[in-house]
């Protein structure tokens, strides 16, 4: 029996396979090269071992093995594998050859992989350099990734791959730093999101800036039938591939994502209204600049863009336009209009739609008083990648029953795991904040229950230390005991300086 693959010999290879290009480009470029890899090769393995077992089942009989492959989940023609380009590793033109090998592979799996590698080229000399160091690079690559065995019997579990993708995206985006962590949320944060928006069977599951789409994956994991529909929209052409990639890769192959700036053009609509979801979760962009740039277009001025999305035919800002330099209301606005009428949304933002004010003052309002927000969650800082400033988590729910607001301080110490370069949020972290929620509990110096008057009275700022008093008292001093001390200690220091004078004279200075 052939030994599987374990999960660290894959990432073993993935990371060596980066080597070939760290040093000589940025790793928010290449990772598009090392991925797209990875899913050549995992598809070409697949299919090559689902041929040679129909051609054991069918006795070489052509006809029947073609008939019986056509059905499978991804077509290949023999120069679209990954033994093919191996093959053709020394040729001088061995960028162009992948090229059109991606071209056939999309054109072989129309319904799939349309325009999936549209923003990546391996022939690229802007990119990857001149013939001879960009054909040097491609050689290794392909070298790299071909010590890996990824046939489904040597994998033995699907996940084994889509967590590999898994790792390299977080690899890459704590390897870029901010420009990385762009696209790629915490593997705990998007735990957390997932565990307090609780999807069920049959919900439509929506992050409408998806990114690599590991936050979806991680909402979508919650159910154990995996009965949900998946939708989200990406901006960032490469990104999307990723994401679309990397449904794949987990086994999800009807999942929607888009291709687009949601805020300016949002692309999953019904009879051309915004279409509804059971389930929202989305890790925007922190205070994203310009963000209605797509509304006026580029070079226009504050009031143009302004009115521009005052106008937007969705209207989803008639509670206010946020500034044109800090876009977070305008995905929670966005988010809330897509929200069915039993919904719940869980979103990520920077602590200032908190207290800001001005528009996003009157925005923060309205959506208290329309009962909307269900809890505040403070996180610790230094959770992201890219970026040291804390966070917090907005829960929001149509049809809520009650009208106060509960707030919890996850950021204390002791609430998170400290790490050199990046904070962390334990399993038992996450467990606490979602046992707090789910209880609506309030907690001495951790969580709070504000009452909507309550709130009122501070002008609908939601600050957390306003709610929650993690205040730490000082020990009483002892006046007294300090004053025998004091004392104590000028005694001792008398002594001390006798001693000293006679040191000195004894040594006749």
């Amino acid at each position: 029996m052939r030994e599987q693959v374990t999960k660290q010999q894959i990432n073993t290879v993935l990371w060596q396979a980066a080597d070939t290009f760290r040093g000589k480009i940025d790793s928010s470029t290449y990772k598009d090269y090392i991925l797209t890899m990875l899913f050549i090769k995992y598809l070409s393995d697949a299919y090559k071992e689902q041929t040679e077992e129909y051609a054991k089942k069918y006795e070489g009989d052509e006809q029947r093995i073609q008939r019986a492959l056509s059905r499978e989940r991804f077509v290949l023609d023999q120069l679209s594998t990954f033994d093919y380009l191996y093959s053709k590793r020394n040729d001088v033109e061995i960028g162009e050859i992948i090229n059109k090998a991606l071209e056939r592979l999309e054109n072989e799996n129309t319904a799939k992989l349309r325009g999936v590698f549209r923003n990546i080229d391996f022939n690229s000399e802007s990119t990857l350099g001149k013939a001879k160091e960009r054909n040097a690079m491609l050689r290794s690559l392909l070298e790299d990734f071909n010590k890996l065995t990824l046939k489904p019997s040597v994998v033995g579990n699907e996940d084994v791959i889509g967590d590999a993708y898994q790792f390299m995206i977080e690899r890459f985006a704590s390897d870029a730093g901010k420009k990385g962590g762009e696209f790629y949320t915490p593997t705990m944060a998007s735990e957390l999101l997932a565990r307090l928006v609780k999807p069920q069977e049959n919900d439509r599951i929506y992050d409408p800036t998806c990114g690599s789409g590991s936050l979806l994956i991680r909402v979508a994991n919650q159910v154990p039938s995996n009965k949900v529909a998946i939708y989200g929209q990406e901006r960032n052409g490469a990104t999307h591939s990723l994401a679309l990639m990397n449904m794949y890769l987990h086994g999800i192959d009807d999942a929607k994502i888009e291709w687009g700036d949601t805020l300016a053009n949002p692309l999953h609509l019904e009879d051309g209204k915004l279409m509804k979801f059971q389930a929202i979760v989305a890790n925007p962009p922190f205070s994203l600049d310009k963000w209605a740039m797509g509304f006026a277009g580029e070079g226009a001025n504050d009031n143009k863009f302004k009115m521009e999305a005052s106008l937007d035919q969705h209207r989803r800002f008639e509670w206010g336009v946020p500034p044109t330099s800090k876009g977070d209301f305008a995905f929670v606005q966005h988010m809330l209009y897509s929200l069915a009428e039993n919904g719940r949304m869980a979103t990520i933002l920077p602590h200032g739609v908190l207290f800001r004010g001005s528009s996003e003052g009157k925005i923060r309002q309205q959506i208290v008083e329309m009962n909307l927000l269900d809890a505040v969650i403070g996180l610790p800082e230094g959770l992201f990648f890219g970026t040291g400033i804390p966070a917090c988590v907005l829960v929001l729910k149509k049809d809520r029953k009650r009208k106060d607001v509960l707030f919890i301080d996850a950021s204390g110490e002791g609430r998170y795991e400290k790490g050199k370069n990046q904070n962390k949020l334990r399993e038992s972290d996450i467990a606490k904040i979602v046992e707090t929620y789910e209880n609506y509990a309030a907690e001495e110096k951790y969580s709070y229950i504000a009452a909507f008057e309550e709130i009122k009275e501070n002008d609908f700022n939601l600050n957390i230390p306003r709610y929650v008093d993690t205040f730490e008292e000082e020990e009483t001093i002892d006046m007294v005991q300090v004053k025998e001390n004091i004392k104590k200690i000028k005694q001792e220091l008398e002594e001390v300086e006798a001693q000293m004078d006679k040191y000195l004279q004894e040594l006749g200075l």
